[in-house]
């Protein structure tokens, strides 16, 4: 365990020693800061206005909530592939790879390290988007169970972005391809998503492949164990065969 953390520190280190990952959370923070502005603009003055004297009004929890982590999730798709790029394929690159591969460490340890460095900037990256909507509890009430269903919801399926990311780094030479294979494989995800709900062609299949329609739910204020089940197999499928290529690599030599 200390072998994991210490990759795991040291990737993460490296990671905010470059101005991408900087520069990923500046940007993003601040586009999301500003579609929840707006949201809550719209909510306060069209959703409130209309609401004299009718009944089953959406509240701020319901009304902000999905919306915030859904962009929030459309905006990561993009985002993550640059992430993980570079865990693998850089090592590859510059021919560093090898020295990792020869050392004493286990390729489970490797691949586990690697991952938890990236599940560190997903954790941070989920808990300032989080602060937004907790800040309005200073001014109204809060569905709280909502709010933990769509962070819970939010972190699993970064986490599963970050798995498949680091597979398909594992297998590219260059992390700009490694970026664009991540990205592809997302972006298909998201149309079987949106193909299982096109209209004539609802498919519960593709749907329930994809793992947006695992994560809508959550941000809908919904907990399912078996969304939970789901990243959990879509994650350790990825991680495993992210340790059998590393193994792979060291039989090559």
């Amino acid at each position: 365990m200390n072998a994991i953390w210490a990759i795991a520190s040291t990737e993460f280190r490296r990671m905010f020693l470059s101005p991408l990952a900087w520069s990923i959370l500046a940007v993003v923070q601040f586009i999301l800061a500003w579609m929840f502005l707006l949201g809550l603009n719209e909510y306060a003055t069209q959703t409130q206005a209309t609401a004299v004297g009718a009944e089953n009004i959406a509240g701020i929890s319901e009304a902000m909530i999905p919306f915030l982590f859904s962009t929030a999730a459309s905006i990561m798709l993009v985002v993550m592939p640059l992430i993980t790029m570079r865990l693998f394929a850089e090592e590859r690159m510059n021919q560093t790879l090898i020295l990792l591969t020869s050392s004493p460490l286990s390729s489970t340890q490797i691949v586990l390290g690697k991952y938890f460095s990236v599940l560190g900037f997903v954790l941070l990256f989920v808990g300032l988007l989080a602060a937004m909507p907790l800040s309005l509890a200073l001014a109204t009430q809060l569905d709280w169970g909502q709010l933990a269903a769509a962070v819970l919801g939010l972190t699993l399926l970064l986490a599963a972005f970050a798995a498949a990311g680091l597979f398909l780094s594992s297998l590219a030479r260059q992390p700009v391809i490694a970026a664009v294979t991540t990205f592809g494989f997302l972006l298909l995800l998201d149309v079987l998503y949106q193909s299982g709900h096109s209209q004539g062609a609802s498919s519960e299949l593709f749907v329930y492949l994809s793992a947006f329609g695992h994560f809508l739910s959550f941000a809908g204020g919904m907990f399912d164990s078996s969304d939970v089940a789901y990243y959990v197999l879509f994650i350790g499928g990825f991680l495993i065969l992210t340790i059998r290529k590393l193994d792979n690599d060291r039989l090559q030599g």
